[in-house]
Parts: structure tokens; C-alpha cells; sequence
């Protein structure tokens, strides 16, 4: 058969098609949901993460039917809304208004100011804004980007050093990423990528991110010698596991917040 003739009558596999819908909630508060038409569900479905909700629908099911599962899962989407997404960690980044921002596991001051061009940096007395009077929210917001990721930076150097000795090399490359769900990944080229949401939680839970992927260095795997390893150089291991836990999708809701989505 030429390949012509298979490309024509190859079947093209269906797509996942994706839209956004409102929902008004039991207590007024209106809401956005992704609705998502997926060819390999089997079954109408309503997830919560620190994205936001999310409907699944089946390729047969219908949008009527769709609206109705959501209508009737009504409170329980508020439910996990508030346990996942609660409103004292979803800070807004409002100009000349918002007074903290989340930094290493607490609320740091915020000072605003106008200047000729954006600016964010730490002083003695919290994290300076310089603010143009006309900046745009998205250009605020690459600047806060921007000064997390120069945060995030500043540590992993000032940890980085106490590890490389007992390493078989160094990371290739840093990267600094807003990741759904893991906090950090080591490619098998070297490069390690470790999420951007890592400076807003406490430093001895980033730093333990930093070592855990390092180790993957020695042990390319999750094996009784991979833990040996992070116990050798981490023995707080699993109190920053827990940590992680407890506060892992508010730190992650916080930074999307703040950087807008």
C-alpha cells in the first residue's frame, strides 16, 4: 500500500476538545469550569486542583447532560473549591493595594512606588514595587515572575555548593518552572527543573526538593539506595514531605494567583 493511499484512509483518532462554562454557586459567587471532551472517557467527571474545577464529558455525552451533572454536584465543587483554593491563600496582586507577598514560607511587606519602569526587589523593609503610572497587570506580573525566579536563584546557589562534592557531576542546567503537580524533575540529560512555587514555601522544604532531585544523580529511581541517598545528606526528609502535604496546593494556588494563571 502506498503511503498515500494509507494517509487517506488512515482514520484520523479524535481530539480532546476543551471550552470554558460559568457556574453560578449556591452562594451567588460565579465560577469558571473547563469543560473538556475527552475520547478516552468512559464517564462524566468533576475534578478540583489548584487550577481550578474541571468537567470531563465522554465522547457521547451531551452538554445538557453535562450541565446537569455540574448543577447537581453543586455543593460538593464549593466544598472542594474552599479546601482547595481557599481566599486567604489566593492573594491578589492589586497596584498601590496589596500589602504582603508570599516569600519563604511567610507574608513579606510590600511598598509601592511610582517610577519610570517596573521594578521588584527585596530592602530591609520588605519587597520594593517601582510602578510606572500606565504599566499594564501582564507586564507587573513578568516582573513578579521575574523576581521570583532571581529569588528561587539566590538559594539553590547558596545550597547548591554543600552538595556537589559528594555528586558524580553538576545539573547541567536550572530551570525554573510553574508546574502542576510535581515540584521538581532531573532530565536524563542533567538539566533539573524545579517549580517556581518552591520560594514561597519554607527554605527547608526547597531545600529538600533541591536535594531529592540531586540524588537522582546517584540513583535514577525512587529504590531503597535512591532514600539511603536523600537520608544521607537530608535526615529531615519526611518532615519536609509532610510539609508538603499539608501546604502543597496552596503554595501552588498562590503563585498562579499571583501570576495570573
Amino acid at each position: 500500500m502506498s503511503s498515500l493511499l494509507h494517509r487517506l484512509i488512515a482514520r484520523t483518532p479524535p481530539r480532546v476538545q476543551r471550552d470554558t462554562l460559568e457556574l453560578e454557586l449556591d452562594d451567588g459567587r460565579r465560577i469558571a469550569v473547563q469543560r473538556v471532551r475527552d475520547p478516552r472517557a468512559r464517564r462524566l467527571k468533576l475534578s478540583v486542583d489548584e487550577r481550578g474545577a474541571r468537567l470531563t464529558l465522554p465522547p457521547r455525552a451531551s452538554l445538557v447532560s453535562g450541565q446537569r451533572f455540574l448543577d447537581e454536584h453543586r455543593g460538593w465543587l464549593a466544598a472542594q473549591l474552599a479546601r482547595h483554593l481557599p481566599d486567604e491563600a489566593m492573594p491578589a496582586l492589586v497596584p498601590g493595594q496589596t500589602a504582603t507577598l508570599p516569600l519563604r514560607g511567610g507574608p513579606v511587606p510590600l511598598h509601592w512606588r511610582e517610577g519610570r519602569y517596573i521594578r521588584i526587589a527585596r530592602d530591609d523593609a520588605g519587597i520594593d514595587v517601582q510602578l510606572p503610572a500606565r504599566a499594564s497587570d501582564a507586564a507587573l506580573r513578568r516582573a513578579l515572575r521575574a523576581f521570583y525566579e532571581a529569588e528561587a536563584r539566590a538559594d539553590v546557589g547558596r545550597w547548591l555548593p554543600a552538595y556537589l562534592p559528594g555528586l558524580p557531576r553538576a545539573p547541567r542546567q536550572l530551570r525554573l518552572k510553574v508546574m502542576s503537580s510535581q515540584w521538581g524533575s532531573l532530565a536524563p540529560d542533567g538539566s533539573l527543573a524545579l517549580d517556581l512555587a518552591l520560594v514561597l514555601a519554607r527554605p527547608s522544604a526547597f531545600e529538600y526538593v533541591l536535594v531529592h532531585e540531586l540524588c537522582h544523580l546517584l540513583q535514577a529511581n525512587h529504590s531503597p539506595a535512591f532514600w539511603r541517598e536523600v537520608e544521607a545528606r537530608f535526615p529531615a526528609w519526611r518532615e519536609e514531605r509532610d510539609y508538603f502535604h499539608r501546604e502543597g496546593r496552596q503554595l501552588k494556588g498562590m503563585l498562579r494567583a499571583l501570576l495570573g494563571g
